[in-house]
């Protein structure tokens, strides 16, 4: 028995073999009872609790600690025996491999965890989702970047030449691409203090319309009228936007004039009438109402009132019925609006 335990195989005895697969099932079956086990109640306890961070620490474990266990028993078990020099090498490559996506795997979750929690505090997450994925992109590039420099270092690549050339020659490109670079800084400031976000209602001089889409180049516009309008994000950040999404309240004002025939009580009473009907107007608030001034064919009075949000069809609704009220009570007393119109006055010479 003892002889057919050192009879040698590749420069290993039978022994040694059996001890490596031995060191390799006693492994997996301590991680199969921590699995089964110990990780299937976290997940039960985590299920239970209010905040999502040991949501986020046991998907870590399982898609990735527990992947780099089972790379390491594998490669401690293999690791008991004499292996080529050619093969320990492509061990340890594929090791080095392996365990540099399972980090990045576990940076990339650990960074849109914290995306997660910011977009959650936002008023309209939905509309925050979309606006994510330009900048989870970019960040995932980084990521990635980094990783890939840091294994061909560890692989013995000498990359120092290769990152000092990169220097320069991106130095080249950024001055070359000033432009796209100026917009993705935009992009983080649009991002990060939210002049604006998707579904906003916006006016950038003479354009206006609905935020649809804000990417690392370009954000996009849907007018009025129902073309869409592309703009660079350095020309939103550097003009001047009216978000009408963000107006709590919608200062109105209105004017009308009647004739110079209208009796100096009717006068008088108008400002009265007109304030009944619009304080009358559910989420209207009326501020203030006068004789203004004398027109060349008219005498003209000024209106001024509120209505609560900033909904252009609720403020037009309210518009409609105070004119309509407006309309009907003058005719009930009499007082006639005024339209353009001369009067020639003709004297008979004697």
């Amino acid at each position: 028995m003892q002889e057919m335990l050192r009879y040698s195989i590749f420069d290993n005895s039978i022994l040694d073999y059996l001890t490596s697969i031995g060191i390799f099932l006693g492994g997996m079956v301590v991680v199969y009872i921590f699995k089964k086990y110990v990780l299937r109640r976290l997940k039960v306890w985590a299920r239970t609790t209010e905040t999502s961070i040991d949501d986020l620490l046991i998907n870590a474990i399982e898609k990735s600690i527990v992947p780099a266990v089972y790379l390491g028993i594998l490669y401690l078990s293999l690791h008991t025996l004499k292996l080529s020099p050619a093969f320990d090498r492509g061990l340890q490559i594929t090791a080095i491999v392996l365990i540099t996506i399972l980090a990045v795997r576990a940076i990339s979750a650990a960074v849109n965890y914290g995306l997660q929690a910011g977009m959650k505090e936002s008023h309209d997450p939905e509309r925050r989702e979309k606006q994510l994925k330009g900048i989870r992109a970019l960040i995932n590039i980084v990521i990635w970047s980094i990783a890939v420099i840091f294994l061909l270092d560890n692989l013995g690549v000498k990359i120092s030449a290769a990152v000092a050339g990169l220097g320069i020659g991106g130095i080249a490109v950024a001055l070359a691409a000033q432009a796209v670079l100026g917009d993705l800084f935009s992009y983080f400031v649009i991002f990060f203090d939210k002049p604006f976000e998707i579904g906003d209602f916006i006016v950038v001089e003479d354009k206006m319309g609905v935020v649809e889409y804000v990417g690392i180049k370009t954000t996009r516009i849907r007018a009025l009228s129902g073309e869409q309008l592309v703009f660079s994000n350095t020309d939103l950040t550097n003009s001047r936007v009216h978000n009408f999404k963000k107006m709590e309240r919608r200062r109105v004002v209105f004017k009308l004039g009647v004739i110079y025939q209208t009796p100096a009580e009717k006068l008088k009473a108008i400002p009265k009438i007109v304030k009944e009907i619009i304080s009358k107007q559910a989420d209207a608030e009326f501020d203030r109402g006068h004789f203004a001034s004398f027109g060349d064919f008219s005498l003209d009075f000024e209106f001024v009132y509120y209505v609560t949000g900033a909904d252009y069809s609720k403020y037009m609704d309210i518009q409609q019925a105070i004119n309509i009220s407006i309309f009907e009570l003058f005719e009930k007393e009499m007082i006639e609006f005024a339209y353009p119109s001369q009067t020639i006055f003709v004297n008979k010479a004697s």
